[in-house]
């Protein structure tokens, strides 16, 4: 995905477009620094390494040691998907974020979910329905154009037919140093510094 960045062939860490900070009250600057230069970063490692392990594997025609890594390709390439994306769905309030979106994107909400307001609701419930970590993605059907809510448990990617709009990480390291226990503050508060410019470009394409 063009919002993932790699340096020929491995993974990188992408920089954010706006300061750790300027998400405040909404989300902290620590927690910001912690989950993009220590938690992303993790996953950018971890992605790197396996993709190493495969290659060394398949460099000895080992195909079950090469295999034994699909897990883990899995698992850390889906976190740095799913947090170049996340990046990019938020902006200082104000700033590009929050509001409600406009123009078609606007249109195929309603027509898809009633309202604004109905979208949010069924996107906090679907994050507060998450058992463990996990995320909340709304999504575009590739082929008829319909938007709809899903999550997927701990680093999964959004993949086949579906292409992932906009995205809420429900994992804890998003939210606990700022909200601990009271998460479902935490998803009504992210709605303040959602980026509505990059989700319809996101829909448009």
């Amino acid at each position: 995905m063009a919002s993932t960045s790699f340096v020929r062939g491995k993974a990188t860490l992408p920089d954010l477009a706006y300061d750790y900070g300027a998400l405040e009250p909404y989300i902290s600057g620590q927690i910001m620094e912690l989950h993009h230069s220590k938690h992303h970063q993790t996953y950018v490692n971890g992605f790197n390494s396996a993709a190493d392990a495969v290659s060394e594997a398949h460099a000895k025609n080992d195909s079950k040691a090469a295999a034994a890594q699909a897990a883990l390709l899995n698992f850390h390439g889906g976190g740095h998907v799913n947090h170049s994306l996340f990046w990019e769905n938020l902006a200082p309030n104000g700033k590009g974020g929050g509001g409600e979106p406009e123009g078609k994107l606007m249109t195929a909400i309603n027509e898809d979910f009633g309202s604004f307001n109905n979208l949010k609701k069924q996107a906090n419930a679907a994050l507060a329905g998450i058992q463990g970590s996990g995320w909340a993605w709304l999504v575009k059907e590739k082929t008829s154009g319909t938007l709809s809510v899903v999550t997927r448990a701990n680093q999964d990617p959004v993949t086949g037919n579906l292409e992932p709009l906009l995205g809420i990480d429900a994992w804890e390291h998003a939210y606990y140093l700022q909200y601990q226990n009271r998460k479902a503050e935490y998803f009504d508060a992210i709605w303040k510094v959602i980026n509505w410019g990059t989700v319809a470009k996101r829909f448009d394409k």
